[in-house]
């Protein structure tokens, strides 16, 4: 149960108090509610998803909302909350009033039947006190223009078509990004209308000087197995032109496919250096490429997870090995997950976790089980910082079974 300060209470934000709910958000991030954005764009937080602190004078002084995602894990998909909109007040800070809203996030998240939650963390020391482990790294590029490419079969094969991007392909673009992601931990599809909508929006206001955006297709005839939105911006230098592209998202089917659109996106005239998305750690380009040193690499956290349902989140996912082991698990903030947990995974990688009275082999917080969660980092590496105990040998049986052979990513802010 969340507990808040003397006259505050946690209330659901009807659709009629939605402008409110984004003003609260846009105070405590420096914003503002651009009137061309809301036009142009649904707001993406459902309207039952809308929660917030209300104050004694009736004003709502802190908010949050998430996203109904079905969040790929190892093996298949889990009922995921995606937390997002969270945002205090600055005149409202430090009384308790984000414990309150994540124990409420928590407490609904579960009752819908959501085992797992997921955030992108605009301040990464806010949100591990609160159980979720930083679970993925995504990286971006930025190349000269000509980067040469090793050679792919078939690429040259493949037709090119560009033209401006618009809603007419909001459903290609959404099409293109959950198949291209297929297998991969981590990578959202988009569940809602509005969150569809973004895919394809191009507000004046986020162009930042770039063009509007274009869409280039990579197609087998009538059948298309890649697409990146991209925008050029003028630049000119002592020895000519000197245009930045910047690519807003690119998704390729097969290596073919991958290989002729970064062909193109890297050989635009007029430019010299492209901006890339947030790729995997091991997307397809970082092998492409012949000469793996780009200008500038900037590698961040990505995706977290919190575990909110042990059992279900672990019995949701599959592994990579049979694995035997006892975890010894401390949640201070959902005590039904504290506590030894006996994982016995078969040799069809599914998994049971039952309770036990057994010695535990491992212990850890559900902060590092959600790191662990999507298979992208290691209980071995975590015990080396001293965040994971146990024996070597049932730390490398766990590291075994959690890994996944592609490293999670988001490819987009939710």
């Amino acid at each position: 149960m969340s507990t808040l300060p003397h006259g505050y209470r946690t209330v659901v934000v009807p659709p009629e108090r939605r402008d409110e709910f984004r003003a609260v958000d846009d105070l405590a991030f420096a914003g503002w509610v651009d009137p061309e954005i809301a036009e142009i764009l649904p707001f993406p937080v459902p309207d039952d998803r809308m929660v917030a602190v209300e104050g004694p004078d009736g004003r709502l002084t802190a908010v949050h909302g998430s996203y109904p995602f079905e969040m790929p894990v190892p093996g298949g998909t889990v009922a995921c909350s995606g937390l997002t909109w969270v945002g205090v007040r600055p005149d409202q800070r430090r009384r308790g009033l984000l414990r309150s809203m994540i124990t409420t996030h928590v407490e609904r998240s579960l009752d819908r039947g959501e085992p797992v939650s997921a955030l992108f963390a605009a301040e990464a020391a806010i949100y591990g006190r609160f159980g979720y482990g930083s679970a993925s790294d995504s990286v971006n590029l930025t190349l000269r223009r000509g980067a040469a490419l090793r050679p792919v079969a078939g690429a040259d094969a493949l037709e090119v078509r560009l033209e401006r991007l618009g809603k007419e392909h909001e459903d290609l673009a959404e099409d293109l990004h959950r198949r291209a992601g297929a297998g991969r931990p981590g990578w959202m599809p988009r569940p809602t209308a509005a969150l569809r909508a973004r895919l394809v929006g191009d507000p004046p206001a986020w162009r930042q000087g770039f063009e509007p955006l274009l869409l280039v297709t990579v197609r087998d005839g009538d059948d298309v197995r890649a697409a990146a939105a991209f925008s050029r911006k003028e630049g000119w230098g002592e020895g000519g032109p000197e245009y930045k592209v910047k690519v807003r998202w690119a998704f390729a089917l097969d290596p073919a496919a991958t290989h002729r659109l970064w062909s193109f996106l890297l050989d635009l005239d007029l430019t010299s250096t492209v901006e890339t998305p947030m790729l995997p750690v091991d997307d397809a380009l970082l092998h492409l490429l012949v000469d793996p040193r780009p200008i500038q690499r900037r590698t961040g956290d990505n995706v977290w997870v919190r575990v909110l349902d042990l059992p279900a989140a672990l019995q949701g996912r599959r592994y990579a090995a049979p694995l035997d082991v006892v975890l010894d698990v401390t949640d201070a903030l959902v005590p039904a997950n504290a506590g030894r947990w006996r994982v016995a995974v078969g040799a069809d990688g599914a998994a049971t976790v039952t309770r036990t009275d057994a010695e535990a082999d491992v212990r850890l917080d559900v902060r590092e089980l959600g790191a662990l969660y999507l298979g992208g980092r290691s209980a071995t590496a975590l015990a080396s910082a001293g965040l994971v105990t146990g024996a070597p040998d049932a730390l490398a049986r766990v590291t075994a079974a959690f890994t996944s052979p592609l490293a999670p990513v988001c490819p987009w802010v939710f």
